[in-house]
């Protein structure tokens, strides 16, 4: 027989897992739920942010850029001595820059709440601060998550009641570069991962395909970013790809093109999936019947709480459901992963792709993304 703590905490789980405030799932009276997990006093909510440039291990190549480097920043929030930490990691074409994030981060003022495990309040607060900024309130949003799933003392997987056994393969990403090169990476990889995901979108798609293929027949995942233009020439490569063991397509169209992708989408032999056509919620809407599937990256979508509403419209609406990330550590990377057991395809891999990772978190054995039972993301900070 479950004695107080043990039903208070799991009535806790139960609430949160469903969206529910947990005020509202207990009455109003309530016991102080912040103190659900441990014995702490409550108080303030304090919040703070740094700078972080990634370094990358590899000169990052897709079909309108390169890097070696992406901006980022860090955030924790600290609670009853508890730390929550977050993270904003803006690639070039999200259009925001450390400096954007940290004017909007400066905004954000947590002391006005006093119970974390009102999230949708909070949540909804930060969101209302300015439209846009999606990788800023992310940053948040993952911090919350984590402070939660710390005073809780449950992993998110467990949280939202998911069987993290179920999780599948990551990819990993090879960017477009010269056959040496990518012959370099592909060996470098191959024999560590069950499934690759290569950029094209330029003139040498099929060179990359074919130096890939010279090493290794894994699966492989394409990413076009938005880089072809006509929906014929398109839909013939995908023909192409097809024969040679590609898996699924991504984004293969400008996300103006919808009609065209439409198109492609219904007569392509493999699975179009969509990622720039797909920011948030209302977008999940517009694109069903326009593809197969649809990548959410917390980045773009505000974070987990919307993250996890939009796999929920998707699966709802029959669309399949990939998670992607940006050049991330292993906090942010480990807070899409924690949706992982519901994902058709995960490209869960920025983390991997860096030289100075702040923390330990999600892994990939064997090619497979695999979730710890520490609480919140699951991180270690290193």
């Amino acid at each position: 027989m479950q004695n107080r703590r043990d039903f208070i905490k799991t009535a806790a789980l139960a609430a949160v897992g469903t969206g529910l405030s947990l005020n509202n799932a207990f009455g109003a009276s309530a016991p102080s739920i912040f103190s659900v997990g441990h014995h702490g006093k409550g108080g303030k909510m304090k919040f703070s942010f740094f700078p972080y440039e990634l370094k990358l291990r590899h000169t990052f190549t897709v079909a309108s850029y390169s890097r070696t480097t992406t901006p980022d920043v860090q955030c924790q929030i600290e609670y009853d001595g508890i730390t929550g930490y977050g993270e904003a990691s803006m690639p070039p074409y999200l259009g925001q820059s450390v400096e954007s994030v940290s004017t909007f981060l400066r905004k954000v003022n947590l002391e006005q709440f006093n119970d974390p495990f009102q999230m949708e309040n909070i949540l909804s607060y930060i969101d209302n601060i300015n439209p846009g900024d999606t990788a800023a309130k992310a940053a948040v949003d993952i911090a919350l998550h984590d402070l939660v799933g710390k005073l809780l003392g449950a992993p998110w997987w467990k949280i939202w009641g998911l069987d993290k056994s179920k999780a599948p393969s990551t990819t990993f990403t090879i960017g477009i570069d010269t056959a040496d090169v990518v012959r370099s990476k592909t060996k470098e990889c191959a024999d560590k991962f069950n499934i690759l995901k290569v950029k094209v979108g330029r003139d040498n798609d099929k060179e990359m395909i074919e130096t890939i293929r010279s090493v290794t027949d894994l699966p492989i995942a394409v990413d076009a970013n938005q880089g072809w233009k006509d929906k014929h020439q398109a839909l013939d490569m995908i023909y192409w790809l097809k024969e040679h063991g590609i898996v699924m397509v991504e984004q293969p169209m400008p996300k103006e093109q919808l009609d065209d992708i439409a198109w492609i989408t219904e007569a392509s032999p493999l699975p179009i999936y969509l990622d720039e056509s797909v920011q948030r919620i209302p977008d999940i809407l517009k694109v069903k019947g326009a593809c197969h599937g649809v990548n959410i990256k917390l980045m773009k979508c505000t974070g987990m709480r919307e993250a996890w509403k939009m796999t929920t419209l998707a699966h709802a609406l029959g669309l399949r459901v990939m998670l992607g990330c940006m050049t991330e550590t292993s906090c942010a990377v480990s807070a899409c992963a924690q949706l992982s057991p519901l994902a058709d395809f995960c490209d869960l891999d920025g983390n991997l792709l860096i030289a100075n990772d702040r923390f330990k978190g999600m892994t990939v054995e064997k090619g497979k993304i695999t979730l710890n039972d520490l609480p919140g993301l699951g991180l270690r900070k290193l």
